[in-house]
């Protein structure tokens, strides 16, 4: 992997903005020249072209970084984090995927910046479930949101809107605005000031279209969903568990032609265990998640 030590780094000493003028000379690439630069590092594993595919992208990643303000965390130690996650997925990054190196690249980053807030601030521990660290990431948006912008707690009325919208109790809300209400910066401070005026916090704030919520929202069905496929697989024999694993729950599916010399039966045999084991999967998944309380009856 291109060297970490040799991009440019954020530090108390540089000072934010330097840095932040010094990485918008590393130029955007084009697609064609993305493509190139990815097939290069994937085939021959090209330290310089990942480099430059990392030096492109630093300017996502410090914007990404900057939407973590008022952590009560260093700015610097934040942009680095986020430099990690963006180093992470251009070693991952496939080319043949169709897709910019920087759609790939927003996860790795929020994930990178997210495990570093985390494990950052002690109140946050493993255990604490997803709901919580929702509130943790976007007590400061929901309060926007609902014109709750008053210092020291807030009203009942609020307490109740946001308890709601992000699945938490009201105690947790509580505790959580208390604890960090103390860490706020104010997006109206001055972080640089040159010839074309003074630069303020809320210059650099995140992209409204990246959504925290949303981002835990869809990991968090995501593996709910794993859960509830690996509970209901119980309900299949192992010939037809084998059968719908093998068609569909892997990259590339087993041909029908296969299984049938496999199984020894026909192919309309081996196309009739998979749907009706598809739809027994689906029949258990649906109720174990009524069980839940994940999904209300019709």
């Amino acid at each position: 992997m291109a060297n970490y030590t040799s991009l440019p780094a954020p530090s108390p000493e540089q000072g934010l903005n330097r840095y932040l003028q010094d990485i918008r000379k590393f130029p955007m690439l084009e697609p064609e020249e993305e493509y190139m630069l990815a097939k290069r590092w994937v085939e021959d594993q090209d330290t310089e072209a990942a480099h430059k595919m990392v030096t492109s992208h630093l300017r996502l990643a410090a914007k990404i970084a900057m939407g973590y303000r008022g952590y009560g965390l260093p700015q610097a130690e934040v942009i680095s984090e986020a430099n990690v996650g963006l180093m992470q997925a251009v070693k991952k990054f496939d080319p043949e995927k169709g897709f910019r190196l920087a759609t790939y690249a927003m996860w790795w980053i929020r994930a990178s910046i997210q495990e570093y807030v985390l494990r950052s601030w002690s109140m946050v521990k493993l255990g604490t479930t997803s709901a919580q660290k929702k509130l943790f990431f976007n007590l400061r948006k929901a309060k926007n949101r609902i014109g709750a912008l008053e210092d020291g707690d807030l009203r009942p009325e609020h307490v109740e809107r946001i308890a709601n919208d992000l699945n938490v109790t009201h105690d947790e809300v509580i505790s959580m605005n208390r604890r960090m209400s103390g860490g706020d910066a104010s997006l109206n401070a001055v972080i640089s000031a040159d010839g074309e005026g003074a630069t303020q916090w809320q210059d650099w704030l995140e992209d409204e279209d990246a959504d925290q919520a949303g981002d835990y929202e869809a990991k968090d069905e995501l593996e709910t969903r794993r859960e509830l496929l690996a509970a209901a697989m119980d309900v299949l024999n192992d010939r037809e568990k084998d059968i719908l694993v093998q068609r569909r729950l892997q990259d590339k599916a087993v041909t029908l032609e296969e299984l049938s010399s496999q199984y020894d039966v026909s192919r309309e045999r081996i196309r009739q265990i998979e749907v009706r084991a598809f739809e027994k999967l689906q029949e258990r998944m649906q109720e174990l998640a009524k069980e839940k309380g994940l999904l209300e009856d019709a």
